[in-house]
């Protein structure tokens, strides 16, 4: 137990406090038990740690990275009996998924020590009924996204820049200082590396390209039961998705491509929406949102096509990526049938510099979104502005 002291106290004195994310002002920190999800690189053990400090009462806290090799010996449950034995109120538990049966001795956790409260945090795709233990009437969860063009201004200028709606982005209403200081100047970088808090470190392909490998040879077939010659084919997948303009979802056509059984691409396709490695962009219908029909496939932000294709990515392509990951993680973003996107009934074509309004003529309402602008003028909206969404 002393170990695991030790190191969270480790872990904490090298925790920045000078840049908080603000979902972390969101998240009701009280409840007895709480989850914060999201993909892996995202910052969720930073938030975590930086909340403890905040708080002050680290004497009563924990935290715990749940694949130590401390837990081969010991479960969660005996550690949180022990914790709590020793006056502990608050239990941390980072990188959930990637203990056996998590959901279950969560549970026995909650039921067993009723003043003890839990947060924990784990990939995108956990499920709340994994492993038979219905945590979903007890837990809230958090989810943490990808930064944003406007948290990314944030951190790397040190400004407090903030968000904006939809209606506002529309109209231009954007908290940008302008001046000498141009949106374009930044826009490129982050479109390379920006979607991430370790953006300014000098090893980012590395490291991202890490995170994408350990996602797609460990966690997910972790969590799916999947054989290593299934693994080599969701890699080889990746692969084709970044390779490609944005990618109509056609099974037939996919499986020829990638030699490929047709059976498995939608089981592949949930594993890696799941763990928020791709973006699926459904079509429009009536009725529950889950069957609405999966029309374009994209990776998750364009950082990663970057990485993955090892070469300058289709431009079309980054720009409805990065449009669809900003829009959203705040509207119901749907496939145009007039376009690229729909929100809230509004049309959106996503194109550069030579981008008319062919496809929007018949729009009741619709917008040409640019990259190559700074500023809103009649229909015609930066790109870079939906980017302080969040």
């Amino acid at each position: 137990m002393q170990a695991l002291y030790d190191q969270f106290h480790q872990l904490l004195e090298l925790t920045p406090m000078d840049f908080f994310r603000e979902q972390h002002n969101t998240i009701n920190w009280d409840v007895r038990i709480l989850g914060i999800l999201g993909q892996k690189g995202v910052g969720k053990s930073t938030l975590i740690l930086q909340h403890i400090k905040r708080q002050g009462n680290r004497d009563e806290s924990l935290y715990i990275v749940a694949d130590d090799s401390y837990f081969s010996a010991h479960t969660l449950l005996d550690t949180a009996k022990d914790f709590f034995a020793r006056g502990g109120k608050y239990l941390y538990i980072d990188e959930i998924h990637k203990y056996e049966n998590w959901s279950r001795e969560i549970k026995n956790i909650y039921d067993s020590l009723p003043l003890l409260h839990i947060v924990y945090s784990g990939s995108s795709m956990l499920d709340l009924k994994e492993g038979g233990s219905d945590l979903s009437r007890r837990v809230i969860e958090y989810h943490l996204p990808v930064w944003s063009f406007r948290e990314y201004l944030n951190l790397r200028n040190g400004w407090s820049l903030k968000s904006a709606t939809l209606e506002e982005v529309l109209k231009g209403e954007v908290d940008f200082p302008y001046g000498p200081e141009r949106p374009l100047k930044y826009f490129e970088d982050y479109m390379k590396k920006g979607c991430y808090p370790f953006s300014p470190e000098p090893e980012f392909e590395t490291r991202l390209r890490r995170i994408i490998n350990t996602t797609v040879e460990v966690d997910i077939p972790k969590y799916a039961k999947m054989t290593i010659a299934a693994t080599q084919k969701l890699k080889k997948f990746m692969y084709y998705i970044s390779k490609s303009v944005p990618v109509k979802i056609n099974f037939s056509d996919m499986a020829r491509d990638l030699e490929l059984d047709r059976d498995d691409l939608p089981k592949y396709l949930e594993f890696l929406e799941k763990a928020e490695l791709v973006s699926i962009l459904r079509m429009k219908a009536n009725g529950d949102a889950i069957l609405r029909k999966m029309d374009k496939l994209y990776l998750q932000n364009p950082n990663m096509a970057y990485v993955l294709s090892g070469e300058q990515p289709n431009t079309g392509n980054s720009r409805e990526t990065i449009f669809f990951c900003w829009t959203k993680q705040k509207y119901d973003t749907l496939e145009s049938p007039l376009s690229d996107f729909e929100i809230d009934g509004k049309t959106f074509e996503v194109g550069g510099k030579k981008k008319g309004k062919k496809q929007i003529e018949d729009a009741k309402e619709g917008y040409v979104v640019k990259d190559d602008i700074e500023y809103v003028f009649n229909n015609k909206v930066p790109l870079w502005m939906f980017g302080f969404l969040y």
